[in-house]
Order: structure tokens, then C-alpha cells, then sequence
């Protein structure tokens, strides 16, 4: 068990704060939560034993006869994680068979055609009624199907109608069991899982109705980013914990943030709210986390105390291009408004879902990946405390142009960081070298490398942070400081990089 609450407080209170509103949004229009069938799994799993690795999940995966994998149906991470787990059971030399809640038992034969290559995914889509019958995104729940049948799984459909209704959800888990139990008797050579939403797992619905057919078989449950467990398991000394033993044959992974977690839930209630024109805003889900990292900040965005022109920080929000609204309609946008940048963009985009145009003051996002969604809501909050400074290109070397851009990227990075703890960090002892290969020589650095380096003092400043050798307010300081002047930005880096080597050197 975690012993450091100071720790956990460092690394989960921003993302509580950006969490809060998210929370709000979805009370208002999901009051289900109170059901006794959904606190049976919330009351279940409050503390964890140890922490383990996933190479410690797999290797207990590997050795059961079913694995119960937990879905929380909005989250793409957590259909993404399942994935891997069929590769890697697979190239283990497992045999893998694969069941999903997601398609209901009636439309197995409609899923063989496709698993036989005789319909596409357009068809299967349209034929298993995906939207109307299942509702969530379709593209993550795609990706599984076709990455485990290239892993060689074959893959079954395990719910039974109606979904919608809650008074039939326990028939739904005697429905699941029983087909759980007919799958493993026709392949008892092969490893069964079971990907099913998390609140059908908690100890007594699924995995005892499971348990109680198959008396000899191991079942082994791995559940994911269940709440109150990440928020303790931040009070651990490592800086990523990836997996924790809940009790036996029980874990959880954490494959996402709750604040990712629960973004995804509202942006599919948004989908759900406006099916009809199948819009679906990405732009909330972008500002929650500006404006969750001012609030970090302590920069109050209804005050002009930040502004020479009275302006009121929260007028300065980037405007958001979102892709999901309308596809055609976005690439005319980039078009007519990017010219021959156009393209370039949309690597970006193919990259990493999202991009922050600082001279435009616009966010373009084709999807809400985090961390860098994150990183672009810190460009952003850096770009607007920055907004009042002005540069002269003309009197700035190619030196002060490397350690502007240098700056930029650590305290995106750093900001990145504490909006999305998940985010890796440099090892420590990388740290420094990393930065003396990557300083500026001769040659015009590559804009990745400026990025790296950047990200080395931000990795620094994250942990210095947390470790409480660095305060919100020096750290506010860097965001708004004048680097306008020539050399003034090198100062800054360096004296930011000082600042956390010695306190580094105290703590040691």
C-alpha cells in the first residue's frame, strides 16, 4: 500500500480539479450510479495488496483458462489494452479465443463472415447494428477485432438484449456465463477472454456465475483504471505504477487517467446527444484542460491583472477546428484557412490526434488523444501568458530561436505532466545527457530535437515539483517571464535547469 499522501496529493490535484467539471457534465445525465448492481463493483475494490508490472499480468494470464478483462465501453484505451493482451498471449504460444460484450451472441454468424474475410468492417458495422445496438465509439472496438484476428483469435459475441434496461442485467451475466462455459468446453486447449464491462466483474455477478460453472478452471480477472485504486497508488514512490494485485487471481492495470477516462465518457455522451447529425464537439474537452492548468497556475482567468490592455485572459481561449463535426467540412477549413501548410497538418493530426497553431491561436484535433492533447492545452496556457510580450524576430539569434522553442517545450511538457500523470519521464540519470548531446552545435537542430530537449527540463521540473524543491509560484514565474531579449531565453533555460539540478543535490 502506498505511504505518502504528500505524494499523491502532488500528482492527483490538478487532475481532480480538471475531473470535477467532467463529473458534473456526466451527473447531469447519468443518474444510474446509485444502482445497487453498479455499487456491488464501485464498494469492491477501495486498497490494493502490492504493485506489480505487466509482464507479472501476462505471465498470470498466460497460466489461466479464462481472463475476465474489465471494459469501461467509452475509454479506447481500454479496448486498446485488450488488444495487446491478445498479441501477446498469442505470440506467447497460446492459443487465444475472444470474447466480446459488444456483440450480441445472435450475430455470430455475421462476425464469422467477417472473420472469414468474405464482408468487410463497413458491413459488419452496418449489420450488427453497432451504433444503435452498441453506441460507443466504433473505431477502438474496430482495431480489437482486427488486430486479434491477424494475432490469430477467433472471436465470439457474448451479450443477449435488452442492454438498455437494468432490471435484466444479471440475465445478462447468466447469459454470458453460459456462453463463457459452451466456448471453453469447445476449445479447452485455448486461453478464453472475456472482454465485459467492469460493473458486470465485481465479485459476485459474472465472475461467481463463471466460477460456478467451471469449477476447475482458473480464472484470472484483470480490471482497469478503477478510481479510488489509482488515486492511492499515486502515493507510490515510482513515478508510474502500472498494475496492482487487488486479491487473488484479481488485478487492476492502468491503462488511462480518470480524467481520460471520464473525457471519453462525456464526449460519448455529446455522440449519444447528437446522433442524428453524428456531431460530436471536441472543443470542451480541450478547454476543461487549459483551463484546469491556470487553475493549477493560480492565474485567474477573469482577472486583467495578467493583461497591459485590460483583457480578460479567458477571451484569449484558442479556438478549436474539430474533425469530428464534420470531415469534409474540416479538410475545407484547413484548406482555405492553412493554404500549403494544409497538408503538414494533417500529419500531425495522423500522429498524434491534435495540434496548437500558436500564431492562429487554434487548436485543429481530429480526436482527443492524451498526453498530447494535454501538451497542446500547456502550449496554449504558455502562448496566452506569453501574450504580451513582444518578440523582434530580427535582433534574435538562431541560439535564442533554439532555447525560445526549448522553453516552450519544457513547460508544455511540464504542464502535460500534471494534467496526464500517465506521461513518462525521463529517467534521472538520463537526464543530463541527454541535454549535452542535444544542445545546439553547428548544425540547425531538427525540431524533435529541440522538442527532446525541452522535455528533458520538463521531465526535471515535474519531478522537482513533486518532490516540493520547486513552487507553483516560481513555476507560474517561468510561464510569464520576458525572454523576448537576446540571450534572455537561454538565461532562463539555464537557470531553470540550476534551479532543479540543486535541489536535486539537497534532497540527495
Amino acid at each position: 500500500m502506498p505511504s505518502d499522501p504528500l505524494l499523491r496529493f502532488r500528482r492527483s490535484a490538478v487532475q481532480l480539479h480538471a475531473l470535477a467539471e467532467v463529473e458534473r457534465t456526466i451527473r447531469a445525465t447519468d443518474t444510474g450510479g446509485r444502482r445497487q448492481y453498479l455499487r456491488d463493483f464501485s464498494e469492491s475494490f477501495r486498497s490494493y495488496r502490492r504493485v506489480l508490472s505487466h509482464p507479472e499480468i501476462d505471465q498470470r494470464a498466460c497460466s489461466a483458462n479464462i481472463v475476465l478483462v474489465g471494459d469501461y465501453h467509452a475509454l479506447p484505451a481500454s479496448q486498446l489494452y485488450t488488444a495487446g493482451l491478445v498479441e501477446r498471449l498469442s505470440a506467447s504460444g497460446q492459443r487465444v479465443i475472444l470474447g466480446v460484450e459488444a456483440v450480441v451472441a445472435r450475430d455470430q454468424r455475421i462476425l464469422d463472415e467477417w472473420q472469414r474475410d468474405e464482408i468487410d468492417s463497413d458491413e459488419l458495422r452496418t449489420r450488427i447494428h453497432f451504433e444503435t445496438g452498441w453506441g460507443y465509439d466504433w473505431q477502438p472496438f474496430s482495431e480489437l477485432l482486427h488486430r486479434s484476428r491477424a494475432a490469430g483469435a477467433k472471436i465470439f459475441g457474448l451479450d443477449c438484449s435488452p442492454r438498455q434496461d437494468m432490471r435484466s442485467i444479471r440475465a445478462r451475466d447468466r447469459h454470458a456465463a453460459v456462453k463463457i462455459d459452451e466456448l471453453r468446453s469447445a476449445h479447452p486447449d485455448a486461453v478464453l477472454v472475456v472482454l465485459f464491462g467492469e460493473s458486470h466483474l465485481a465479485p459476485n455477478h459474472l465472475p461467481l456465475m463463471v466460477q460456478n460453472l467451471r469449477e476447475h478452471d482458473r480464472i484470472f480477472t484483470v480490471l482497469q483504471n478503477i478510481d479510488p485504486v489509482y488515486w492511492l497508488s499515486a502515493g507510490e514512490p515510482q513515478d508510474l505504477v502500472e498494475a496492482v494485485e487487488l486479491r487473488d487471481e484479481v488485478v487492476c492495470v492502468f491503462s488511462a487517467t480518470p480524467l481520460e477516462k471520464y473525457e471519453h465518457y462525456r464526449l460519448a455522451i455529446e455522440r449519444w446527444k447528437q446522433v442524428r447529425s453524428h456531431c460530436v464537439d471536441l472543443a470542451p474537452s480541450f478547454y476543461n484542460l487549459i483551463t484546469a492548468l491556470f487553475q493549477f497556475l493560480n492565474i485567474d482567468l477573469y482577472s486583467t491583472e495578467h493583461s497591459a490592455n485590460r483583457a480578460f485572459l479567458v477571451d484569449d481561449l484558442p479556438e478549436v477546428w474539430s474533425a469530428t463535426r464534420n470531415e469534409e467540412q474540416f479538410d475545407r477549413l484547413l484548406d482555405r484557412r492553412l493554404g500549403p501548410h494544409a497538408q503538414n497538418i494533417r500529419r500531425e493530426l495522423d500522429r498524434r490526434g491534435s495540434y496548437f497553431l500558436a500564431d492562429r491561436n487554434v487548436i485543429v484535433a481530429r480526436e482527443y488523444r492524451m498526453p498530447w492533447a494535454a501538451e497542446q492545452a500547456a502550449r496554449c496556457v504558455y502562448y496566452a501568458c506569453q501574450k504580451n510580450v513582444s518578440r523582434d524576430g530580427a535582433n534574435l539569434t538562431p541560439d535564442d530561436d533554439f532555447y525560445l522553442h526549448a522553453l516552450e517545450s519544457a513547460l508544455s511538457f511540464f504542464g502535460s505532466k500534471v494534467l496526464c500523470p500517465a506521461r513518462k519521464l525521463f529517467p534521472e540519470s538520463e537526464v543530463l545527457e541527454r541535454r549535452q548531446r542535444l544542445i545546439p552545435r553547428a548544425a540547425q537542430p531538427t525540431p524533435d530535437a529541440i522538442r527532446m530537449f525541452g522535455h528533458s527540463l520538463g521531465s526535471e521540473l515535474y519531478t522537482a515539483y513533486v518532490r516540493g524543491e520547486v513552487s507553483k509560484r516560481w513555476l507560474r514565474g517561468l510561464f510569464f517571464k520576458d525572454v523576448s531579449k537576446p540571450g534572455a531565453a537561454k538565461a532562463l533555460y539555464t537557470q531553470a535547469a540550476e534551479r532543479v539540478q540543486s535541489g536535486k543535490l539537497k534532497s540527495a
